[in-house]
């Protein structure tokens, strides 16, 4: 009897991906999911911006708003949580394409309202799909992009996240005034879905998720033509993802709570407090901040809001510039010098005369600080996992953010019930970034000098 030859062994794709150099393969991604980012902090923050002429429009007081706020977080948390194992599960291309179109309807929706009650409901609804931009994002992301520029794409794609809340502030000052609060829904709404078909059709799946899903995908072969155009794979029907001893080790595809597994829950419960603790410092003084310079600082609201524009432009610095930093000097050091600086510049807000020159350097670096170290946990978190986990381990951490995102504002206005001075206020929300340092120190025992780098 003939003995049949054995089947010729899979090819290794995984030191092409390590390899590679060539960010131009790579471009049509970077572009359009930093365009969706923007879409997605402009419809986060595009509420807040709003709200008084929503509640002057429904003949409610301000107050009625909070609902509104209370079920949009929620819907991020739970959202947040959800999204990352159906992303690993089922791909990330498919899952993000879906909460696109989806978060883009129910942004529209509003406009058609009857109360503020049916819009807190669209909104916390419109919370599930819309937590799915940014897990999926990182994965994504960091997945297709070189070794070396992994950092550095994920914090530009973040940077869209804070041009978002620019946006949010530019469309309210040009539109609504002539065109009402519903304006703002419809740019919201709008924009999601036209750029949903053109990603639909200018992206690929992850090559990653693809081999783990179908080693024999005929696509995997024209994608890595596309990465390195002299490799050979004229009779290569069947590829893999490092070698078989890791293969057998890595996580099942989508198995979320592998992200407590297998050595990694040390590493995995500092990043939740990491995310706790900076998603929730965002919110709080996203939230009191200009509450803070009126009440307690006598600064008009009018004034506040012409210099928080200069806090912005900071934060714009921050997330382009971050993972470029991160790349070149080290994640874990480069974070610790901005949670350090982040420290520094809160507190001197609060005691620095305000519209100083001193007070708007503290501000630039302030929001330089915040945004660029809030964008380089995320690259950290995207990258702290395998590819059948990244997105729940991503999406898991935000829920916890989104968790401090609910809670800590509390911390706002149990200070000014308590009488505290604008001093003594940004004192205690400056101890917050020092904490975060501490948690990063975590992060890098539990996930080892060899991934996170130097």
């Amino acid at each position: 009897m003939t003995q049949l030859p054995d089947d010729p062994p899979a090819f290794d794709v995984q030191p092409v991906l390590d390899a590679q150099t060539r960010v131009a393969p790579h471009l049509p991604l970077l572009v359009l999911m930093t365009l969706i980012m923007l879409i997605d902090g402009y419809d986060v923050f595009m509420l807040g911006k709003i709200a008084p002429a929503m509640a002057r429009d429904f003949g409610e007081p301000i107050t009625a708003l909070t609902l509104i706020f209370v079920l949009q977080q929620a819907g991020l948390a739970i959202g947040s949580f959800a999204v990352g194992p159906l992303s690993d599960r089922f791909g990330r291309k498919r899952v993000l394409l879906l909460c696109t179109i989806v978060f883009g309807l129910l942004t529209l929706a509003p406009i058609w309202a009857a109360t503020l009650r049916d819009v807190a409901i669209l909104r916390g609804v419109a919370g599930l799909f819309l937590a799915g931009v940014i897990p999926n994002a990182a994965a994504m992301l960091t997945e297709c992009a070189p070794p070396r520029r992994r950092a550095a794409f994920v914090a530009i794609a973040f940077s869209g996240y804070t041009a978002g809340g620019a946006l949010a502030s530019l469309v309210t000052i040009g539109l609504l005034d002539r065109y009402g609060w519903e304006s703002a829904f419809v740019i919201g709404g709008v924009v999601p879905l036209v750029l949903a078909p053109i990603f639909a059709l200018a992206t690929d799946e992850s090559l990653q998720f693809r081999i783990r899903r179908d080693p024999g995908d005929p696509r995997i072969k024209a994608a890595l033509l596309r990465i390195d155009p002299t490799l050979d794979l004229g009779h290569v029907d069947r590829f893999a993802l490092g070698s078989e001893a890791a293969r057998r080790a890595a996580p099942r595809q989508g198995d979320a709570t592998a992200v407590l597994r297998d050595g990694r829950a040390p590493m995995t419960l500092a990043l939740w407090l990491t995310f706790f603790l900076a998603l929730g410092l965002i919110s709080l003084l996203g939230a009191w901040m200009a509450t803070f310079f009126n009440v307690l600082g006598g600064v008009p609201l009018s004034r506040w809001a012409a210099f928080s524009l200069i806090g912005f432009t900071g934060g714009l610095a921050g997330t382009t510039s971050i993972g470029f930093l991160m790349d070149r000097f080290g994640r874990i050091r480069m974070l610790l010098i901005l949670f350090a600086g982040d420290a520094l510049a809160i507190m001197l807000l609060g005691t620095l005369p305000f519209a100083s020159s001193a007070f708007i350097v503290a501000l630039v670096v302030w929001g330089y600080c915040q945004a660029g170290g809030q964008a380089g946990i995320n690259a950290i978190c995207a990258q702290a996992y395998p590819t059948g986990i990244r997105a729940s381990g991503v999406g898991w951490a935000f829920g916890m953010g989104r968790v401090g995102g609910i809670a800590m504002p509390a911390l706002g206005g149990l200070m000014i019930a308590s009488g505290a001075s604008l001093a003594q206020v940004f004192l205690v929300a400056g101890l917050i970034p020092v904490l975060i340092a501490g948690a990063l120190v975590a992060v890098h025992r539990g996930i080892g000098t060899r991934t996170l780098g130097h």
